[in-house]
């Protein structure tokens, strides 16, 4: 496959299954084997799991908004086109608590299961060190 077309009209957006997040699995849909890659957008209130990861890096691009997350208990504040690499044994989170939405691009490899009801239990503990529904102090 020398390349792959997703029109913004076509992808396929859902809410994520535990924090409810609209998100697009790009990296699904255009058939990508080496790279995960999403869009989250964030409404005013919302926040993705605080998690990490056993082997990926995660590239978060904001894309629209204000951007805020916490990657090991520091808090960032990113601007509309900031860029951040975060290494697998990091945890993070993104969240939104301002009153507009946020897009973010988030990218990763080698990608990783992402569906949470088809973890073990000791993959979600790992993943998931306070739970897979934790809110950030800001939202909470």
């Amino acid at each position: 496959m020398p390349h792959q077309l997703l029109r913004a009209g076509d992808a396929f957006w859902r809410p994520s299954n535990q924090m409810g997040v609209q998100n697009t699995d790009l990296a699904k849909q255009l058939g990508a084997a080496a790279l995960g890659m999403r869009l989250w957008r964030l409404a005013p209130g919302q926040a993705s799991t605080r998690h990490r990861h056993l082997e990926q890096e995660e590239l978060y691009v904001l894309l629209e908004g204000a951007g805020r997350m916490r990657v090991d208990g520091e808090l960032l504040t990113l601007a509309p086109l900031d860029a951040l690499l975060v290494g697998p044994d990091s945890t993070r989170q993104v969240f939104n608590d301002t009153e507009a939405d946020a897009l973010w691009l988030v990218a990763g490899a080698p990608p990783e299961q992402a569906n949470t009801l088809e973890m073990t239990e000791e993959t979600l503990r790992r993943v998931y060190p306070d739970g897979p529904k934790a809110l950030p102090p800001e939202l909470g």
